[in-house]
């Protein structure tokens, strides 16, 4: 087992028109760890923004959440990826003990669990949404997980084979999924969510986030992959 000193670490950020979060959220990257911020096609200046702060920017013109991230994951060279909302709902320094429990071996798969603290950053429709898709995916996978949020950590190489093919908002619950099928270690743990900066792509609407969950249904109607390695 590499030691977790030794680990590289990559934080891919999906970004698309984020130049107002784009300062709070790459000074909070750990150091050591590299910022793969992902443009998905911004108007508002973010790549340049991104790069003058440092980060490597990878351009996903193809539009879609999962397009964003799955270009992340292919652009990086890292022994664990992390995902995080560019929106500075999310602080990135918190995913240091979720690299901790996969260096150590104790997870495969580490998700953070959202929680609010203010009454105004996490909306109703949104938590509907979210609830809704917990209990779905308990019924598919057993997983008694409370949240689908974008913050997670994993290794690189099990990620990629997961050949995770949404490109939608459906790939954050694909890659939860698969590896729950292929017999993953998946824990969750407690991180404070903030009210974004901006409005959000998907869940700020009652319509955006049943559109989204609508996508994420046909995720979990997969059928069953056979399990690759042992629990």
């Amino acid at each position: 087992m590499t030691e977790h000193h030794d680990l590289t670490v990559d934080v891919v950020l999906p970004c698309l028109d984020e130049a107002e979060a784009l300062p709070w959220v790459l000074e909070r990257i750990p150091p050591g760890w590299r910022a793969l911020v992902v443009d998905n096609g911004s108007a508002d200046g973010s790549p340049d923004i991104a790069r003058a702060l440092g980060a490597t920017v990878v351009a996903e013109p193809r539009r879609g959440f999962g397009a964003a991230c799955h270009a992340g994951l292919l652009a990086s060279d890292a022994d664990v990826v992390c995902f995080c909302d560019c929106d500075a709902s999310l602080d990135p320094g918190l995913l240091v003990p979720f690299v901790a429990e996969v260096a150590a071996g104790r997870a495969d798969l580490v998700l953070g669990r959202r929680r609010p603290a203010t009454r105004g950053a996490w909306p109703p429709h949104a938590r509907a949404g979210n609830l809704a898709l917990s209990r779905m995916l308990r019924r598919r996978t057993g997983l008694r997980l409370h949240d689908l949020g974008p913050m997670r950590a994993a290794r690189r190489e099990e990620l990629l084979g997961l050949e995770l093919t949404d490109r939608r908002s459906g790939y954050p619950l694909q890659m939860v999924v698969r590896a729950a099928d292929a017999g993953w270690r998946v824990r969750e743990r407690d991180v404070p969510y903030l009210p974004r900066a901006g409005r959000s792509k998907v869940t700020g609407t009652w319509r955006g986030t049943w559109h989204a969950v609508r996508d994420m249904r046909a995720v979990l109607a997969e059928p069953v992959r056979e399990k690759e390695r042992v629990a």
